[in-house]
């Protein structure tokens, strides 16, 4: 079997679509079309698994009463965050938006099953947090499949996740990873918003490698 032939074009596509991937706060309120959130969910089940373990579970927030739970939550928490700040950072940090749960027209909270014995223990029986990385992997690849779709996607992290099992009524094993907002977003860019606000440049890539 031949497996497919990725050329020179398609490269170049995908490289413009890894620097227009961008964590998204401000959204449109229109849905998205009809099945293309099972689309992009089936996408990110393709993402690479310790073992082949799968162990991502996804769930879809549609109560108008969770997702009130989760903001009051989230707001909550960012206060609490900004007390750790002072002097010009403290001002900037109170201008950010850092979600857009109120606005966002899908809510998708990612867990990972703890207990699944999909996969059998392999390959994590000396790295076990692997099981919860393959998660994250999960969630990238969701990231660019949306991105590609036109769909922006916000990674939501000022939360407490020990509350997120009992406010979304799943199981106690499963362990929180991600909240995140989907939706057509307010604007295209391809410069990270914390970049524009000043908040954090982007390193260069050498200053992040080492040899030995």
């Amino acid at each position: 079997m031949t497996g497919p032939v990725f050329d020179a074009a398609f490269r170049d596509q995908l490289d413009c679509l890894l620097a227009w991937r961008r964590d998204v706060r401000h959204f449109q309120t229109r849905n998205m079309p009809d099945g293309l959130l099972d689309t992009l969910l089936e996408a990110a089940c393709h993402g690479p698994s310790v073992g082949n373990a799968q162990p991502w579970r996804f769930v879809r927030i549609r109560s108008p009463e969770r997702r009130a739970a989760l903001i009051a939550e989230v707001d909550t928490q960012k206060r609490a965050a900004g007390e750790a700040y002072s002097g010009d950072h403290k001002a900037l940090y109170e201008t950010l938006k850092l979600h857009g749960l109120r606005e966002a027209p899908e809510i998708v909270a990612v867990f990972c099953d703890e207990q699944s014995e999909t996969g059998h223990g392999l390959g994590r029986a000396t790295m076990p947090e692997t099981l919860c990385w393959s998660v994250v992997t999960a969630v990238q690849t969701l990231w660019l499949s949306a991105r590609a779709h036109g769909i922006g996607m916000g990674w939501v992290s000022i939360i407490n996740p020990a509350g997120m099992n009992a406010m979304l009524d799943v199981p106690a094993h499963w362990r929180f990873i991600a909240l995140l907002c989907l939706g057509y977003p307010e604007r295209e860019t391809d410069t990270p918003e914390l970049v524009r606000h000043g908040w954090q440049d982007r390193l260069p890539p050498t200053t992040t490698r080492l040899e030995r």
